[in-house]
């Protein structure tokens, strides 16, 4: 007999009849079976009922604790793995977007599905890229972006220098971390960009603005990103993105999918719907509204009223987690804007995405309102912040299980570590930092135990924090087996080891990409690992992330997932 999607039904009752086939239930044994459930981590068999799962153990214990199901055995995953499903805890799909979007020239190889891009190494690489890109540009009165560009890697780049590639096409460079861009003249006038915008705007903003070199950062760039997106995002472009996003996600064996602030835009929620709102997505959406534009455009009375009217702009397989919002601290890391409590070795400073009266504000007015706060923070100044703001608010108005989320979480300190454990914050850190950065911050601007200290996982896990991985893509490649690599390993592109008490185990490292990102959600108890009552999301693969080789985590082959009972093989 073929067992492959062979199904025996077994009648475990003389009173089953064949019309209740439609809701029988059907097992799948497997190879080996993860489940992160402490009282049996590993099982040999999953029962799931529509979207639910509804047994685990051997076949015959199932059988046994089913007795009076109609139970059919599905032996299509024996030969393989099952693990929870894998969930991506933090990205835009905007951002991530600009991967099928842009031109890229980076500071590290993109394997996509269908092209990968060599990495521009220096200074040299970059501009001859850049011109060839710019001569092959099929529409000379179209914008060309290109993402990815890294000055310490690729040498200062201004308007000027753009101006001589060309001076008729409009060049958009958009820096690696997203948070600066780079015009030609071209470009500054194909959006009607002058110095009379920036003279009007508000003094933190135009301090962030370099109109002579055409250089746009952190909050520079709100004087520009509506016109600017408007064009980048436009539907031609968007639309076919988004759906080798979805391909890409699903490929990585995602089954949830978070994007925690960073989006408050109706048309480009209305956009995504479209896309990633259909019932054959591969997996759930949820958003976390980003509170910084609330605060920053309603009186503080009207706040969290506008915020959740932006709930009802999301549809079918997107939605709003109410009452999570996020908020921003310091500047981005792959810009060196973070905000160091030892400053930067050559005499810069960084950035506040919220000045520190306008974030105190909003925290206080999200934490009054019962809301699990997520922050982007990526210095250790930043980081001081934060921590500061959350214990003036426990003091204040003393909340359990708040689980304030501190997203990124670039540079800290020992005793930020123990004062966030001790404050009852958790943490999403971003891996992939000291693989592409620890190298080159050791040299530039940051010094080399700072730069190898970056991102202490280790720590958190020896001071008992919940901890969750993201990839932020395109700061990280948007696949959890790959992040769960970088957590374990920590090895640079360059092939040295950063930082190596700052490793974590595999088992740790999947707990961060299942059931840890579902807790950093308020999802452990739908999601993140195989439990009987949860939903039946499962990442089917070829090797046990567990027992393979640290190093070949990454590689490991993904046959697909099952969704809410959904069985979604890869092509």
């Amino acid at each position: 007999m073929n067992r492959i999607l062979a199904s025996l039904i077994l009648l475990c009752s003389s009173a089953t009849s064949l019309a209740q086939d439609a809701s029988s239930i059907t097992v799948y044994p497997a190879s080996e079976i993860i489940t992160l459930d402490p009282s049996r981590p590993t099982v040999a068999a999953i029962a799931v009922k529509e979207n639910e799962i509804m047994a685990t153990g051997s076949i015959e214990e199932i059988q046994k604790s089913l007795a009076g199901e109609t139970i059919k055995i599905d032996y299509r995953f024996e030969d393989l793995v099952i693990i929870p499903g894998l969930i991506n805890q933090h990205e835009h799909a905007w951002l991530a977007s600009l991967l099928f979007i842009t031109e890229i020239l980076s500071i590290e190889d993109w394997v996509l599905p269908h092209k990968t891009v060599q990495r521009a190494a220096n200074e040299t690489d970059y501009r001859e890229r850049l011109k060839s890109i710019v001569n092959q540009h099929p529409d000379p009165s179209e914008v060309l972006y290109t993402w990815g560009f890294h000055q310490l890697f690729h040498g200062e780049l201004t308007r000027a220098d753009l101006d001589k590639i060309s001076s008729t096409i409009p060049i958009v460079v958009m820096q690696r971390s997203l948070h600066e861009q780079i015009h030609n003249t071209a470009a500054l006038e194909y959006f009607g960009i002058d110095q009379t915008l920036i003279d009007n705007a508000p003094a933190p903003i135009r301090a962030q603005t370099n109109f002579v070199e055409g250089h746009f950062w952190e909050q520079g760039q709100s004087l520009i990103r509506n016109t600017v997106f408007a064009d980048l995002f436009s539907p031609h472009r968007y639309l076919p993105a988004l759906e080798l996003l979805e391909n890409y996600w699903h490929a990585a064996g995602t089954t949830l999918v978070a994007e925690p602030g960073g989006i408050v835009s109706p048309a480009l929620i209305a956009l995504q719907n479209q896309v990633l709102g259909d019932a054959e997505t591969p997996f759930r959406m949820y958003y976390i509204a980003d509170g910084r534009s609330f605060v920053g455009n309603y009186p503080e009375n009207e706040v969290i009223l506008e915020t959740e009217k932006l709930y009802a702009s999301a549809e079918g397989m997107t939605e709003f987690i109410p009452g999570h919002v996020k908020l921003f601290a310091d500047g981005a890391m792959f810009s060196q804007l973070m905000q160091m409590s030892e400053g930067y070795l050559d005499g810069h400073h960084g950035e506040w995405l919220m000045e520190p009266e306008v974030f105190a504000r909003a925290f206080r007015i999200y934490w009054d309102a019962g809301y699990q706060i997520h922050v982007h923070q990526n210095g250790d100044a930043g980081l001081d912040m934060v921590l500061e703001n959350l214990q003036v608010n426990m003091t204040r108005n003393p909340r359990e299980d708040h689980r304030t989320v501190i997203v990124h979480f670039g540079f800290s300190r020992p005793d930020q570590v123990e004062r966030l454990a001790t404050l009852g914050a958790i943490v999403s850190a971003n891996p992939f930092y000291p693989v592409v950065l620890a190298d080159r911050y050791s040299e530039e601007g940051i010094g080399r135990e700072r730069a190898q200290e970056m991102v202490r996982l280790g720590e958190l896990v020896r001071a008992e924090v919940s901890l969750s991985l993201h990839a932020d893509t395109p700061m990280a490649s948007g696949q959890p087996l790959r992040l769960m690599s970088n957590a374990v390993n920590r090895i640079t592109t360059n092939g040295n080891l950063a930082g190596p008490t700052q490793r974590i185990s595999a088992e740790r490292a999947l707990r961060a990409v299942t059931l840890d990102a579902a807790y950093s959600l308020r999802l452990e108890d739908e999601v993140g690992s195989i439990i009987p009552g949860k939903f039946a999301n499962l990442t089917i693969l070829t090797e046990n992330p567990l027992t393979v080789l640290p190093k070949n985590i990454g590689e490991i082959e993904i046959w697909g997932t099952v969704h809410e009972g959904r069985i979604l093989p890869l092509p």
